[in-house]
């Protein structure tokens, strides 16, 4: 009897010890953030709609305003970081040596990335499948159709792999011509050396916009052979900002889902008795403690660059010059697939 009242008595100290615990350590990385003041993002080196610089050197697109939330949250402003581009090569060894904080650079998430090159995925930014654009004057209207084609793809990309395994799979003995850089392989199809020239979707929307002389003459074939989830990285070894780049991502998915916007966040944080919005603003739980921010951390973060929608119709949606629908980007509530654990 008195070994289970002293049993019962452990238990509960450990209990109460858990609920009295002080916040989580944020972490090396995160402290490393607050003493330069910046978080340093590693992004493309030019991909409308993603990241790209204005003749100005202003960063736009989809995987840079993530890192303005991040730094929104983490350090009360999403100005305070330092943008490096990144080529397809580069970008792994960048992130491994802690050149920057988070890669976010239409990264695709794989097993081999996530399991051997030293780094976590942290959520899934933009659902993307692989496919192919032609000249229209060829009149293709299918990829099984370009048998024995050049293709110019991108090295040191899952395109080039697929490319590999598509061609194989279909029979179609097509002619991969490489080039380290992406500007050098859609100057190449541009040019007429490569009849094919293949990417991620999104990237394609966005090569035909920005750099074809006129979009008109060139197809994106309808054809997708694969799955592309994109997405920021980090670095193993620093749960605690895995976490927060993980975590900011969701709460921006969910606040979509809550109508949580960047003109209503502020009026919703004094007003909402919606118990869903009062956790993600924090005016019920300081969920902010737990990841060593403040307790107005997806506020910060929804003022800067607003909700995942609105991110979304801003770089690339039907009113930008992208024209993407959300497609499997919408709300999972809309038939998509962004889909965010619950912040409580």
């Amino acid at each position: 009897m008195l070994k289970t009242k002293r049993l019962i008595l452990a238990l509960a100290t450990a209990a109460g010890a858990m609920a009295l615990a002080p916040a989580a350590h944020a972490g090396k990385t995160l402290d490393a953030i607050k003493a330069r003041g910046q978080v340093i993002c590693g992004v493309n080196t030019g991909l409308a709609g993603f990241s790209a610089a204005d003749s100005q050197g202003n960063w736009s697109g989809l995987d840079v305003d993530v890192c303005r939330a991040i730094a929104a949250a983490v350090l009360g402003d999403g100005n305070k970081v330092k943008w490096v581009p990144l080529t397809a090569q580069q970008r792994f060894t960048a992130l491994q040596s802690g050149e920057v904080d988070i890669l976010s650079r239409n990264t695709t998430w794989t097993l081999s990335r996530d399991a051997s090159l030293g780094m976590h995925f942290t959520a899934v930014t933009y659902y993307d499948g692989q496919g192919f654009m032609v000249p229209a004057k060829l009149k293709v209207k299918s990829a099984k159709q370009l048998k024995g084609a050049t293709v110019c793809v991108q090295s040191g990309t899952t395109t080039e792999k697929n490319l590999t395994d598509f061609s194989r799979a279909n029979k179609l003995d097509l002619k991969p011509v490489v080039f380290e850089k992406q500007e050098a392989a859609t100057g190449a199809y541009f040019s007429g050396r490569c009849a094919v020239f293949t990417t991620d979707a999104s990237g394609l929307a966005s090569v035909r916009t920005k750099e074809a002389k006129d979009p008109k003459e060139h197809v994106v074939l309808p054809d997708l052979i694969s799955k592309e989830p994109l997405g920021p990285a980090v670095r193993r070894g620093d749960d605690e900002w895995f976490a927060i780049a993980k975590w900011v991502v969701y709460g921006l998915i969910e606040a979509e889902e809550y109508g949580i916007t960047q003109a209503n966040v502020d009026e919703l944080a004094k007003t909402s008795q919606d118990p869903v919005v009062m956790r993600i603003v924090g005016t019920s739980e300081d969920t902010g403690k737990l990841l060593g921010l403040d307790k107005d951390w997806m506020v910060k973060a929804i003022k800067t660059v607003g909700n995942y929608g609105e991110i979304f119709e801003r770089n690339v949606g039907p009113k930008t010059s992208l024209n993407l629908p959300r497609g499997l980007n919408a709300q999972w509530t809309n038939g998509g697939l962004m889909y965010a654990p619950p912040i409580r």
